[in-house]
């Protein structure tokens, strides 16, 4: 092997390695020839602008995002002079119609004869996000705690209270008076199964490989038999997602209570059939849950256009006994985000009139999928299925993330 060789191989190992730390940073990195047009980007970026590298190879920079006209030009002057150009908390109007609250800074490189610019993006509402999940979670902990002593407290009691009632019904002369003591033991058995549904999931989650959408698709049956057809579902899915280890029947009983809970708001505020509640779902990269970074994460959004969530629980929906219903049990969205911990994901919730998101963040390296082989990152360029109930054709409609 000849000394060019080695040099060879060591360059090529170092731009290897320089790959890999572009697609492992959480700031997003973008490059602009100068002409300002789009050269690269890595995964944060394609997560931050909800656009993939290979969609908008060779696009304007104001085609990625529009900004105010100022900015613009102190970006044209940087690739110009060569200064590098700062900005804190602008506002980036994505091409989803999203606004981006961002800090980011703009480096000239210059090799050769060749000026790019680099661009160094950091989303706002990113930390912002971490930190409430690292709030959302420590509270619901607080929580289940304080619901678990409270259980055996009542429990304990329960059983002595259900004992005695048998006991004295095998006493009584008349079978008339039987009647009272059957009220007090059905009445005892439904205070305990109450407490059981507070208490969440008991046994730990069984893992196995499912895919995601056999999954919607179960709780999409059953809602539309509940229904009889009348609510109308959109499936958007990416069908580039590999299986995940999780438990099937935990993670129906999760989407069910969500789909449902939307499924009641939009009864209550119009008719049925004038009701639609999208099912979505895509890959994220580089994704925090609380103090913990994926790699790769599975993001389910159900969509509904009910009359959204009052202002005034939206903060503590998550907790056992808060419903927005007169008739609702307060238990549903505790189970689900319950069901979520136990694989190491969460659930966050966006609500105004018309609109109502709950999205559950899953991810494929929990702590019982170690073994399972990861996604390849070349799925961004794979379709999105879209499918309305009752309609079986699929069509293409961009890349992931597109």
């Amino acid at each position: 092997m000849t000394l060019s060789d080695c040099e060879s191989g060591q360059v090529a190992k170092r731009e290897t390695m320089q790959d890999k730390i572009l697609e492992n940073l959480t700031t997003a990195v973008l490059v602009f020839d100068q002409n300002l047009k789009v050269r690269s980007m890595n995964p944060a970026a394609e997560a931050a602008l909800a656009l993939s590298d290979r969609r908008v190879h060779g696009l304007y920079c104001e085609e990625l995002f529009q900004e105010d006209a100022s900015s613009l030009d102190n970006i044209r002057n940087a690739l110009k002079t060569g200064a590098c150009y700062n900005k804190r908390e602008a506002q980036l109007l994505l091409t989803n119609g999203n606004t981006l609250a961002a800090d980011y800074s703009i480096t000239p490189i210059t090799s050769g004869n060749e000026t790019n610019l680099l661009m160094e993006l950091q989303p706002r509402d990113r930390l912002l996000r971490i930190r409430k999940e690292e709030t959302i979670k420590a509270k619901q902990e607080t929580a289940r705690i304080l619901v678990r002593g409270l259980a055996h407290e009542i429990k304990n009691p329960l059983g002595g209270l259900r004992g005695a009632a048998q006991l004295l019904a095998r006493e009584l002369p008349n079978e008339e008076l039987q009647e009272y003591t059957t009220v007090i033991i059905e009445e005892a058995d439904r205070l305990r199964n109450l407490v059981d549904r507070m208490l969440g999931p008991i046994k730990p989650p069984t893992m196995k490989p499912v895919n995601v959408h056999e999954i919607l698709e179960r709780v999409c049956s059953l809602i539309h038999a509940e229904t009889n057809g009348a609510l109308q579902l959109v499936r958007d899915y990416d069908p580039s997602i590999p299986e995940m280890n999780i438990d099937a029947e935990q993670m129906i009983q999760a989407t069910l209570n969500i789909i449902r809970n939307g499924m009641q708001a939009i009864s209550q505020a119009m008719p049925l059939s004038d009701g639609t509640i999208t099912l979505r779902t895509r890959i994220l990269r580089q994704f925090t849950i609380g103090n913990t970074r994926h790699k790769i994460i599975c993001r389910v959004d159900i969509e509904d256009n009910g009359p959204g969530i009052p202002s005034n629980i939206m903060e503590n929906i998550f907790y056992p006994m808060i419903s927005g219903r007169a008739d609702g049990s307060g238990l549903g969205l505790s189970i689900a985000q319950s069901i979520l911990s136990q694989h190491s994901g969460i659930i966050a919730c966006e609500s105004e009139p018309g609109k109502t998101q709950f999205s559950l963040f899953i991810p494929f390296e929990n702590k019982a999928n170690h073994g399972l082989e990861m996604p390849t990152t070349n799925n961004k360029n794979a379709g999105i299925s879209q499918i309305k109930n009752g309609n079986n054709k699929q069509k293409s409609a961009g890349a992931l993330l597109s």
